[in-house]
């Protein structure tokens, strides 16, 4: 199995936090990320099943099966597995230098491309979203780059990442990004954050792989377990409407 790998450089990225309203900037060092989504014809592969549509991104993939995945795929290649499991949860060693999912800063900055609006491109020229009328997902590669030459980061697919999305109010659900072809475009932009529990799965959320091991441990680009501990903590004022958990 193949999978095709993007080099980015090091860079900085700004993260919005629209629940606390606040940004943060985030410097990164250099990884390496997937040219295209994971496609059936990968996922079936590892899975030892025939796929039905082998270009299309791979969806109803769960989170957890995601980062399954990218252990096995891993391992197939020789590399060190960056996930260990402990029942439900995962330990990322982000010293690893095998696959992963990438942090959700990795993923914006991989995405922007050095583009400052929610674009890198006209979007009906590099991204399938309703304006094209599609029922499902397209093969990968289907619309123009970005600069870094990787396709579909918006549109097509959502894609799965690391992060935890809102510890305080949503627990452990993690982060998707990017877009899905049914999506509106207002919806299919560089900064817009969605999620869902590690172990649901979605018509139009698929994944693709990064790889890049850092001299840390529990933080890296963009991500910290101390970050986490410390955002499932609320001490703000309640948004009309919105109850954080345990109250």
């Amino acid at each position: 199995m193949e999978i095709e790998l993007a080099a980015i450089a090091a860079g900085t990225v700004t993260l919005h936090d629209a629940r606390r309203k606040a940004h943060r900037t985030v410097t990164l060092e250099p990884f390496e990320i997937g040219v295209y989504a994971v496609t059936e014809e990968q996922l079936g592969e590892m899975l030892g099943i025939a796929a039905e549509h082998p270009r299309r991104p791979a969806v109803e993939v769960s989170w957890q099966r995601a980062v399954a995945f990218c252990n096995a795929a891993s391992e197939w290649d020789g590399l060190d597995p960056a996930y260990t499991f402990d029942g439900e949860d995962v330990t990322w060693h982000v010293d690893s230098d095998g696959y992963r999912l990438p942090t959700e800063a990795e993923w914006e900055l991989a995405c922007r491309a050095g583009s400052a609006g929610p674009h890198y491109g006209p979007l009906p020229e590099v991204a399938w979203t309703e304006l094209d009328g599609v029922s499902h997902p397209q093969n990968v590669g289907g619309k123009l780059p970005n600069l870094n030459g990787t396709f579909d980061m918006l549109g097509n697919v959502w894609e799965w990442c690391w992060d935890l999305l809102d510890p305080a109010r949503y627990a452990d659900y993690r982060v998707f990004r990017g877009g899905g072809y049914a999506d509106a475009e207002w919806s299919v932009r560089a900064s817009t954050r969605r999620g869902g529990p590690p172990r649901s799965h979605h018509d139009d959320v698929g994944f693709r792989v990064a790889r890049g091991g850092f001299d840390a441990v529990a933080s890296a680009q963009g991500w910290s377990a101390r970050a986490d501990e410390e955002r499932a903590l609320w001490d703000g004022p309640v948004p009309l409407g919105w109850t954080p958990l345990g109250r």
